[in-house]
């Protein structure tokens, strides 16, 4: 049975954060999450009304353990607090709005998890108000494309997450689309064994993915990504600003890959923020990988208990519809 949140333990964490007078009232677990649980808690008192607490328990991850990671691998788990603060560091300093953190804590001794106490960034996420306010959500994503702008310029000549970065262990003798491409591999046998449509095509699949990565030419620079960047995971501040969040995964890598997942998320409002200089070969080999991605990693997380089931059934399936659809046409 997994234990979450409440008023009671979240109490001492945020008057830690806040000020001694500051009483939680109310904690709503907010939905979404697959790694952390994310609780907005109310107060009490004339200041701010409410804070963010993200919490890195065990039982808040719903993810499978998969084993021991390697550590230069850019795409294994990268959940809990040093991940979080690295990346929210890395983007303060460039000049990127991401939640102001109150107070981080991995002493266990106020709350038994690593934790942080961040700003409740009060306007929504960009996704909803794509539907609410329009005018508003437009200038927001005007916003993004410069924050994406100045990520991207960022470069790295070796690629991995800022948290390895920064403490030189990110180097790698495996080249960037060999990576995606051993991934893309991976993800095609997992999701052969679970979705009959991809075991029927996982040969087509296979040589498809194997003449594309053929095609990508070497590249020794690479730029900062989110990585998983929706219009979900962009908050809108009261002055109509973006705010990044879910950046535990920030990374350099090939911008190719954040590309192509700002196409699926953002739809035809990708246009906004696509850009000129891409390389369409990555783009292409990406793009199957990343719907691969998207119809392995669903139906491993319902090997557990994650509670939106229907959703996510629906991702994988979606996903594998598309990714078929990538296969050369006889």
């Amino acid at each position: 049975m997994r234990q979450f949140a409440d008023a009671e333990n979240l109490s001492e964490l945020v008057r830690d954060a806040l000020g001694a007078g500051r009483r939680v009232v109310s904690v709503d677990r907010l939905r979404g999450g697959s790694q952390k649980g994310v609780y907005r808690a109310r107060l009490d008192g004339p200041r701010t009304e409410s804070v963010i607490v993200y919490s890195w328990a065990e039982g808040e991850n719903y993810w499978p353990s998969t084993g021991e990671a390697d550590p230069a691998d850019p795409f294994a788990p990268a959940s809990g607090m040093v991940q979080f603060l690295t990346a929210q560091r890395t983007l303060h300093g460039l000049g990127v709005r991401v939640p102001r953190v109150l107070l981080a804590d991995d002493s266990r001794r106020r709350f038994p998890a690593e934790c942080a106490v961040v700003e409740d960034v009060s306007g929504g996420t960009l996704e909803a108000l794509f539907e609410t306010d329009p005018k508003r959500a437009a200038g927001a994503l005007g916003g993004l494309a410069e924050m994406l702008g100045v990520m991207h310029r960022d470069r790295s000549r070796n690629y991995g997450g800022v948290d390895l970065r920064e403490h030189g262990d990110c180097v790698s003798g495996v080249p960037c689309e060999r990576r995606v491409l051993d991934r893309a591999l991976g993800h095609l046998k997992e999701a052969a064994a679970r979705d009959g449509s991809i075991a029927a095509a996982e040969s087509a699949l296979r040589d498809r993915l194997e003449q594309l990565a053929e095609r990508v030419s070497p590249r020794q620079e690479y730029g900062l990504i989110h990585g998983e960047l929706g219009p979900d995971h962009v908050l809108v501040d009261a002055d109509g600003r973006p705010v990044l969040i879910d950046i535990e995964g920030l990374m350099y890598f090939d911008i190719e890959w954040e590309h192509v997942f700002l196409r699926l998320r953002f739809h035809e409002r990708y246009a906004a923020l696509s850009r000129s200089d891409l390389d369409p070969r990555r783009l292409d080999l990406y793009m199957l990988a990343m719907r691969l991605s998207l119809v392995a990693g669903p139906l491993r997380l319902l090997d557990g208990d994650f509670p939106g089931r229907a959703f996510m059934q629906g991702v994988a399936v979606h996903n594998a519809k598309e990714a078929l659809a990538l296969l050369p046409q006889a």
